[in-house]
């Protein structure tokens, strides 16, 4: 009996094992990726559709340069004449008596205007990559700010954690005294109660986390989980700004739309000399060969000849096209002097941002976060020691939550204050 037992249990632990040798193996989940903001920003150039419809377009602007470098094609005429029905026989004969006269004529341009072209195109190709940098620009500005706040809600979610545990702490030790006898149940109860409010801030702070992570991904066209990535970047201040006229020089440098309204003046006064060639008359000269080209001639039986073709430029002398472009001159000057004006209001303004929030993280990062503390320790102490009532426990705990809150949110400010002045400089001055 005993024998026939170890059998079946020595039978059914290899039926396990082979079992469990046939379970797919579990495979721990991969740790997302970190990305910086080199990766954010070169994921973004590499996928955003907006920035490759852009480049698209430089590729189209600079195809025109090839249409514009081009010469007139020559033209190629074939004449046939005298065709006839001969008299003699009373029918028509297909070709007798005809004569083939080939010609090919060729137009010339006068004045440039084959080169004044190309100008035209090259410069708006120019000003087609000056316009694509432009919007780079923009859209770098939005990035960034999306960047900042994954980094501000990252910031806060970990203060909701570090200010739920500690509020744990505080329960248990509450707990504790309650059991002891050193608070009333009400205490004890108002002090759970109290305990939504952190439970709501971390559910509050984990949504907007994973809100600002889809919202970044979006940005950079990407399909991937809210949870296969994570950004690490600095999220504190610096108080080292350089003088708003630094700010302003660089910006007249490294704008591109105030560089596309410099080549757009430059492109003005090339259409208008383009105009004022295109008003000139281009002549066109042609040859021909005639095989029997004059009946009248008996020696004439293979002839060339040549023709010279002027317009008389009359009426049309291209005036209208003349004025346009030399009214486009002056209009695109109003408007780059209307670029430049814009560059310096958003270095200003940018700059005033930066320079205000600085003004206020400064003393809350040399006084008040430490103030907070130390003000929510003491109570808590005085509290325990009956040296102060519950609420005012209640209310040093809230300023600190407030204080920390808001120093959170001013560094959020700050960065983004930073990424709308790099937009306005047209380059990063805060890295």
């Amino acid at each position: 009996m005993q024998n026939t037992l170890w059998r079946c249990l020595i039978v059914l632990a290899a039926t396990a094992s082979a079992a469990a040798a046939q379970l797919p193996a579990q495979v721990p989940p991969s740790a997302p990726q970190v990305w910086t903001w080199d990766t954010v920003k070169d994921k973004f150039e590499l996928n955003n559709p907006t920035l490759l419809a852009g480049q698209l377009n430089i590729d189209e602007l600079k195809a025109e340069e090839i249409t514009a470098d081009l010469r007139p094609n020559p033209d190629f005429t074939l004449t046939a004449d005298g065709t006839q029905i001969v008299p003699y026989h009373s029918v028509w004969e297909p070709f007798a008596g005809t004569f083939v006269s080939p010609a090919v004529s060729q137009l010339f341009e006068r004045r440039h205007k084959r080169g004044l072209r190309y100008e035209v195109a090259k410069q708006g190709a120019a000003i087609g990559v000056a316009q694509q940098s432009d919007t780079e620009r923009t859209l770098i500005f939005n990035l960034r700010s999306q960047f900042v706040s994954v980094l501000q809600a990252k910031a806060v979610l970990r203060l909701a954690q570090t200010n739920l545990e500690y509020y744990d702490h505080v329960l248990q030790i509450s707990r504790d005294r309650y059991q002891a006898g050193d608070i009333a149940q009400i205490d004890l109860e108002r002090l759970q109660l109290q305990r939504l409010q952190y439970e709501s801030d971390l559910q509050t702070a984990l949504v907007n986390l994973r809100t600002a992570k889809i919202n970044l991904l979006a940005l950079l066209n990407e399909h991937n989980p809210v949870d296969s990535f994570d950004v690490e970047g600095t999220f504190d201040f610096s108080d080292s700004l350089l003088s708003d006229d630094d700010y302003r020089k660089d910006a007249l440098d490294a704008r591109p739309d105030l560089r596309a309204a410099v080549l757009s003046v430059e492109q003005a006064k090339t259409s208008y000399d383009l105009a004022e060639a295109n008003g000139s008359t281009d002549p066109t000269i042609g040859v021909w060969f005639t095989h029997n080209g004059s009946f009248s001639n008996p020696d004439a039986y293979n002839t060339i000849g040549a023709s010279v073709s002027i317009p008389l430029r009359i009426f049309d002398r291209n005036q209208g096209e003349k004025l346009r472009t030399k009214i486009d001159i002056d209009r695109q000057e109003k408007l780059r002097q209307g670029v430049e004006t814009q560059v310096y209001s958003d270095v200003d303004t940018a700059y005033a941002l930066v320079q205000s929030n600085i003004n206020l993280l400064t003393p809350y990062k040399k006084k008040y976060l430490a103030e907070a503390v130390h003000v929510r320790d003491t109570v808590y102490f005085s509290y325990q020691h009956g040296g102060a009532a519950l609420i005012d426990f209640l209310n040093a705990e809230s300023d600190y939550r407030a204080v920390q809150l808001n120093y959170i949110n001013l560094i959020g400010a700050y960065l983004t204050a930073a990424a709308q002045l790099n937009e306005a400089v047209g380059r990063e001055v805060f890295p």
